[in-house]
């Protein structure tokens, strides 16, 4: 009894080992394991595991990061809440680098333990779907909070969720505001033959051409060059009032650079994927003007929201990001479905399948930021398109784009 009580002491000690913001799949669940303090852990506890996913390193940490940081202040507000019904609450967050083939291991991880129940994320469009795949065959629900390219819902997996507006919303709400607020009668689309970029412009594309604005050009660019010089010439060539770039903002902050100093004059237009400090310190003065719609509104507009922001940035010790406010809904949306599933198996630990089920009945669940509620598909019926812009070296909101 001493030699196993030792064993096991020491076998909680290595799992409470803090492994930094990044894990590899490859490693152990102990090892790739973060979990989010609040109390030692009780042997009359059972564990619930909720993941968190996304890029937490590379180009696009921001956003993964960001949603991790959010979803991890939701866990830790609700970790009492568990306790009291006889469950450890631990969040696993994982680093897929917003890298499609990444992001299949991490999930093959992620259902291979069973202590996991849901999963918040993926951010990004591209890893998303390649994880879906893996997550359908094992009944392990997902809520993105900014996975926005429409395919995602589209292919029948009941598993896939979010709470943020869809790019074919996002698009066409963009090309309403472009010809409308903007007044534009042309545009060049350029994208970034990313599942995202590249959806995020056909749909502009679209909505643009029901509307009779005239597309000059569409082509696609190769992420993570530093030189675009042939495509900036074939958009100064066609003169357009406005170029769009679907994208994120690693690629768009060279882009309209590159533009302005060949004397681009018009407007410069892109998705959220332009949300990021780094896009002003990419483009410079080239950044101001930049307009870009978000699924994302101010959640600084109101009293609530500020006290909200100055209670978070307390708490986790750093800055309100991107996707913080749709990382922390997200976790909440979950958290409320695996409560109600609780609840449903008789205050047992509920199964994957029963914590699916009572995230895809969620119909009207008002979140901090959202209201969510899902169709059959996984689409969020309460997600809005909002729009912002960069001036003085800070982004701007300008409001919902109508």
């Amino acid at each position: 009894m001493a030699l196993l009580s030792a064993i096991l002491a020491v076998g909680t000690a290595l799992t409470g080992c803090g492994a930094g913001n990044t894990a590899q799949p490859a490693q152990s669940n102990n090892a790739a394991q973060q979990s989010s303090g609040g109390g030692e852990a009780s042997g009359a506890l059972e564990k619930i595991v909720i993941a968190s996913v996304g890029p937490l390193s590379g180009p696009n940490s921001a956003y993964g990061d960001t949603a991790k940081s959010g979803a991890e202040y939701a866990l830790k507000q609700k970790q009492e809440e568990f306790k009291k019904l006889g469950f450890e609450l631990e969040l696993l967050a994982q680093d897929e680098q917003a890298d499609p083939k990444q992001a299949v291991s991490v999930a093959e991880m992620l259902i291979s333990n069973p202590d996991v129940l849901a999963v918040v994320g993926h951010p990004t469009t591209g890893a998303s779907v390649t994880a879906s795949v893996k997550y359908n065959q094992e009944n392990l629900v997902m809520v993105s909070p900014a996975a926005t390219g429409t395919s995602l819902t589209q292919e029948g997996k009941k598993v896939v969720h979010r709470i943020c507006a869809r790019d074919d919303q996002q698009g066409s709400k963009a090309a309403i505001y472009a010809k409308n607020q903007l007044g534009v009668k042309n545009a060049f689309l350029i994208h970034d033959k990313q599942a995202y970029g590249q959806g995020l412009a056909e749909e502009v594309k679209k909505q643009f051409e029901t509307d009779g604005v005239q597309v000059l050009g569409f082509e696609g660019v190769t992420a993570g060059e530093k030189d675009y010089s042939a495509m900036i010439n074939q958009v100064i060539a066609a003169n357009p009032e406005m170029v769009y770039f679907g994208g994120y903002y690693a690629e768009a902050g060279i882009i309209v650079k590159q533009l302005r100093d060949k004397g681009f004059k018009g407007y410069f237009m892109g998705g959220d994927g332009f949300d990021s400090d780094d896009m002003v310190k990419i483009a410079g003065p080239a950044a101001e003007g930049v307009i870009f719609t978000s699924t994302v509104g101010d959640i600084s507009a109101t009293d609530e929201g500020k006290k909200w922001i100055t209670d978070y940035e307390s708490a986790m010790g750093k800055k309100v990001g991107i996707f913080t406010a749709f990382g922390y809904d997200s976790m909440n949306v979950v958290l409320h479905g695996v409560e109600e599933a609780i609840k449903a198996n008789g205050g047992k630990k509920p199964s994957r399948e029963q914590v699916l089920d009572a995230v895809h009945g969620i119909k009207d669940f008002q979140g901090q930021f959202v209201k969510v509620g899902f169709d059959e598909n996984g689409d969020n019926q309460f997600a809005s398109v909002f729009v912002y812009k960069y001036a003085n070296n800070q982004k701007q909101f300008v409001g919902e784009a109508k």
